[in-house]
């Protein structure tokens, strides 16, 4: 069933110098439960989708639908609720000022969730959930390691009980190990929760890991979408095998696939 529909979206940001094409007639739907990767590299339109989908921006063209009921240009509560957001620096996404049980709290005290007397021991459910501590509610930011810190935005995000998830390079700041967690964690969590996401990244490497399709995007424009494997193994556009021959390799096999795609056989 789709929960997420995109149809013709367009975002253009007027400048000094003339119109910014950033997002060009984008069609795509997500469907419940499924984690659609949206890939490419610095300035290809990947964050500006994320934005319109968000309700940070407003689309210049085209409708965003969720639950087969088109969003507004202002969201109320309940859209916001539904569709959350974890960012790609943890750090600058969280209050310095407030406990990072105060920066999850935040969420259930704005819409509402549940009864005022039992918040605190949710954000601690919602700490333990990824992985951390229910102690760990009464710390500064400052005082967590960077994966503490992402682990704190995804329980942030989860706190509020969201249907959709957009995550905007929610691992690019952390070690190759600490990624690795934090990926196992957000397949989890979908899993068990039924969540929806949609992943923002430059990584093709990371979207092996979570992603059921991806979609690939350049200069705005959406260039192809699919399966996961099939991308990985038969890719249709020049640029994905671009971005498919820049992937770490692990072993002879995808060694071989990757010249191959270079060579455009």
């Amino acid at each position: 069933m789709t929960l997420l529909s995109v149809s013709d979206l367009s975002k253009t940001f007027q400048t000094a110098s003339g119109p910014v094409h950033a997002v060009r007639d984008v069609s795509f739907a997500v469907d419940r439960g499924e984690c659609l990767a949206v890939v490419g590299e610095s300035g290809s339109g990947k964050t500006t989708l994320a934005n319109m989908i968000l309700g940070i921006l407003r689309p210049s063209a085209g409708t965003i639908a969720f639950d087969g009921a088109a969003l507004p240009a202002r969201r109320g509560p309940i859209q916001r609720r539904a569709i959350q957001f974890v960012q790609q620096n943890p750090l600058s996404s969280l209050n310095p000022k407030r406990s990072i049980g105060a920066s999850i709290r935040l969420g259930l005290d704005t819409y509402g969730i549940g009864a005022r007397a039992a918040r605190w021991a949710r954000v601690e459910d919602t700490l333990e959930e990824v992985g951390l501590p229910r102690e760990m509610r009464r710390r500064s930011p400052a005082a967590l390691s960077g994966g503490q810190r992402q682990r704190v935005g995804i329980a942030r995000a989860l706190a509020c009980e969201p249907e959709l998830v957009v995550l905007d390079e929610p691992t690019s700041a952390l070690d190759v190990l600490v990624q690795a967690r934090v990926l196992r964690l957000l397949n989890d969590l979908r899993a068990r929760k039924n969540l929806t996401y949609v992943f923002i990244t430059h990584d093709l490497a990371v979207v092996r890991n979570v992603a059921d399709r991806v979609a690939v995007f350049r200069s705005g424009e959406l260039v192809e979408i699919g399966d996961t494997p099939k991308i990985f193994s038969a890719p249709e556009h020049p640029y994905t095998r671009s971005l498919i021959g820049a992937v770490p390799v692990v072993d002879d096999a995808e060694l071989q696939l990757r010249n191959r795609l270079a060579e455009g056989t």
